[in-house]
């Protein structure tokens, strides 16, 4: 049993920077195969097609990414340490290659050309991130700590698209200080001062 966990989160793994690297049609059961060292016959086993196993492999990422938010939310943290944090998170990833790019952004980039099974989670995604950008912003809003110019909503939304459109400048660029460069000033104008 252990092997056949291990070899899907194998399979799982690879697929993860194949869509980093290119998208969800930018990779093929044969690439996973070369890349491990399996029969494509055996990716089929566990995951019959590209779509299911894509949508595994968003259900994977968004359970991370959940748990990950979740640890952001320990006691001692304020909203503002939060929403570093979740900056933080992804300048570290950026910078030093561990995820350069969230697999869900770089799959909602092509959305008109996923099947529904995979978009649906896509967005989820989405949903699960802006609610808890806005939880976070709205609670800082409340204790004083961010200074909000829009509705916590339609702050989470623009932060989320600085954030991933920060991602998408630094790969184009092939900088990742980028991304810091982007981000930093757009967290800055949410912190109030302590003066």
């Amino acid at each position: 049993m252990n092997a056949m966990i291990s070899t899907s989160e194998k399979i799982l793994d690879v697929a993860q920077s194949l869509i980093v690297a290119g998208g969800y049609n930018g990779f093929s059961y044969a690439d996973i195969s070369a890349a491990i060292g399996i029969r494509k016959a055996s990716i089929h086993h566990h995951f019959p097609t590209k779509a299911e196993l894509v949508s595994a492999l968003v259900d994977r990422y968004r359970q991370q990414t959940q748990l990950g938010l979740t640890a952001l939310r320990e006691p001692s943290a304020s909203p503002a340490d939060q929403l570093q944090a979740y900056v933080n998170f992804w300048q570290a990833c950026i910078r030093d290659a561990t995820l350069p790019f969230c697999v869900c952004a770089m799959l909602a980039g092509e959305m008109p050309i996923l099947p529904e099974q995979v978009a649906s989670r896509v967005r989820a995604h989405f949903h699960h991130l802006a609610t808890w950008l806005t939880s976070v912003l709205r609670a800082g809003a409340e204790q004083r700590l961010l200074r909000l110019d829009k509705r916590p909503e339609e702050e989470a939304q623009m932060l989320m698209a600085s954030v991933h459109g920060a991602m998408l400048s630094a790969r184009a660029f092939n900088d990742p200080g980028l991304f810091a460069a982007i981000i930093t000033p757009q967290v800055a104008k949410l912190l109030v001062s302590e003066s």
